[in-house]
């Protein structure tokens, strides 16, 4: 036994080394052997200091802002304002309008911790409450992205954007739960004893100890505090997923010389785009084919894809309909690729995790093309 792993982990790290070799030996020659080097430390570099702290900005304003709102009732509100449409959009009960909230103003796994609660989770049949997964994602760090989105200026496309990723949450939950129920009839069983849902069932916020003035700092500081926690986390996706994307996506500098500045590298993924370019320009409306980074980068961390948007913009490709498509997909996919698997297996569901992601994808997709058209459709009126 202890022969065959050995032999195992010997053949794994042959095939990493042979294939880390391969990659830098095609990039090193088109780029030069120490301009590779050069670009990929400059690129994470400027990444850093010119990406991440901006990111960093937001998130720790959005988090005091998301944190006022929860301490000041507005969380609440909201939640109630949009439990009448779980039933007929998501086929999930009143409450699952709380995991869309959290989510949309932190990350993905606020819905785990969300389902964990017995009280909350006796309101679900099984198959809806695996299928929180999906629903959760697609809102997941949707502040973020939304804020950032209109940090360039393109307010319409951020909220058409908005727009498919809520189309794509429908989307995605609904397929989940129809895959689940095919697969596993015996899903469609309550998880726990079922309760009566009214207002009343919901746990109230905790009555405020201190005054306003001291509730609004607390909240303040605490929110901000979360939110260098989310900067700090999205740190090494954006550096080094971005990072190598962009190796693979922008071709050398303006001169057209690799001098090993940041943002070079050999254009893979725009080539391959281009083989079939015509289905990214009519899905998405996509005319640069390095635009189809961001989706790609989204699937594993959308941290990462909001990353490439500098690069874009100082290109001068970043329009209203990219806004639109890119907002869209990052919203709704948030990385789902790096998470689906993760949540499902706290929850105590590996079977599914496939359908999830399959489901998901489509979604994201789906997502994407609506805003598309729909930026279309508005640009015309």
């Amino acid at each position: 036994m202890k022969t065959r792993k050995l032999r195992r982990s010997t053949v794994e790290a042959l095939v990493f080394l042979t294939l880390l070799i391969v990659v830098f030996s095609l990039l090193g020659s088109k780029m030069g052997g120490g301009n590779i080097i050069k670009t990929v430390m400059n690129t994470a570099h400027d990444l850093l200091l010119n990406t991440v702290f901006y990111l960093m900005g937001i998130t720790v304003l959005t988090g005091a802002l998301s944190k006022l709102m929860s301490e000041f009732g507005v969380v609440t509100l909201l939640e109630r304002f949009l439990r009448p449409l779980m039933k007929p959009l998501y086929n999930l009960p009143g409450v699952a309008a709380l995991g869309a909230v959290m989510t949309f103003l932190s990350d993905n796994p606020a819905i785990i911790a969300l389902s964990k609660d017995r009280n909350f989770a006796s309101y679900f049949k099984k198959y809806q409450l695996i299928s929180l997964t999906n629903f959760g994602t697609a809102f997941g760090m949707g502040f973020v992205v939304i804020i950032t989105m209109i940090g360039y200026g393109q307010l319409t496309g951020a909220l058409v954007g908005l727009f498919g990723a809520f189309c794509g949450s429908i989307i995605s939950t609904r397929i989940m739960q129809h895959s689940c129920l095919k697969a596993y009839p015996e899903l469609d069983s309550p998880v726990l004893d079922k309760v009566v849902e009214t207002v009343d069932d919901l746990p109230d916020e905790e009555a405020p100890k201190d005054g306003i003035f001291m509730r609004f700092l607390n909240a303040v500081l605490d929110g901000g505090k979360n939110g260098v926690e989310l900067g700090l986390q999205i740190i090494p996706g954006v550096l080094i997923i971005t990072t190598a994307v962009i190796m693979i996506t922008f071709g050398p500098g303006p001169s057209g010389v690799y001098d090993g500045s940041s943002s070079q590298g050999v254009p893979v993924l725009p080539w391959l785009a281009e083989k079939i370019h015509w289905v990214f320009e009519w899905l998405f409306g996509f005319q640069q084919m390095e635009l189809i980074a961001f989706p790609m980068t989204a699937l594993g961390a959308v941290g990462a894809a909001l990353g490439l948007l500098p690069t874009f913009n100082a290109a001068g490709i970043l329009d209203g309909n990219t806004i639109a498509v890119f907002t869209a997909i990052g919203m709704c996919w948030s990385g789902f690729l790096s998470t689906h698997t993760a949540m499902l297996d706290s929850l105590g569901y590996r079977n599914v995790i496939s359908k999830a992601i399959g489901a998901h994808a489509i979604a994201g997709l789906c997502a994407g093309i609506i805003a598309h058209f729909l930026f279309l459709l508005i640009s015309l009126i």
